[in-house]
């Protein structure tokens, strides 16, 4: 799901709630929590589940829907929009409404694969940036500046 008006960190509290669990379990856990997100996750859920039940019937693939259980769960920011909130005596303060993309992944307890296959836009690596080294000082600079201030 992308695109999803809440914050990832008010997604991930409910999607904490579900990781691991059987799909079953999960759909229940998920009807009665109090949060607005928890509705948009219980769709994902079924989605991903008539995925999963789609790849069985249809692509004649191996997959036991009462063996499922969801994998992860990862809520990720997404662009954020910015917006003015008027303040006193004519200012404005800016304020950011933040946007998540929310991605489900069942897989089958006993198999090591998740539920379909992927494809190779969905597996991201990230690469960590080259550290930055400290910048030298020149010592001609600190010299003089002392030279200065002694005279």
């Amino acid at each position: 799901m992308r695109y999803l008006r809440v914050s990832p960190q008010k997604a991930r509290l409910v999607l904490e709630l579900i990781k691991g669990k059987r799909v079953e379990d999960a759909r229940n856990t998920l009807l009665f929590t109090k949060k607005r997100v928890a509705a948009h996750v219980g769709k994902l859920l079924q989605s991903a589940l008539d995925n999963a039940n789609f790849l069985s019937a249809e692509k004649n693939l191996d997959v036991e829907i009462d063996n499922l259980y969801v994998k992860s769960a990862i809520a990720n920011d997404g662009p954020r929009m910015k917006r003015i909130r008027p303040a006193p005596q004519g200012r404005a303060y800016r304020y950011q409404r933040r946007i998540s993309h929310i991605t489900v992944i069942l897989a089958e307890r006993g198999k090591s694969g998740d539920a379909g296959p992927r494809h190779a836009g969905d597996s991201r690596t990230v690469e960590a940036a080259p550290a930055k080294g400290k910048r030298k000082v020149s010592t001609a600079k600190v010299a003089s500046k002392k030279k200065v201030a002694a005279r």
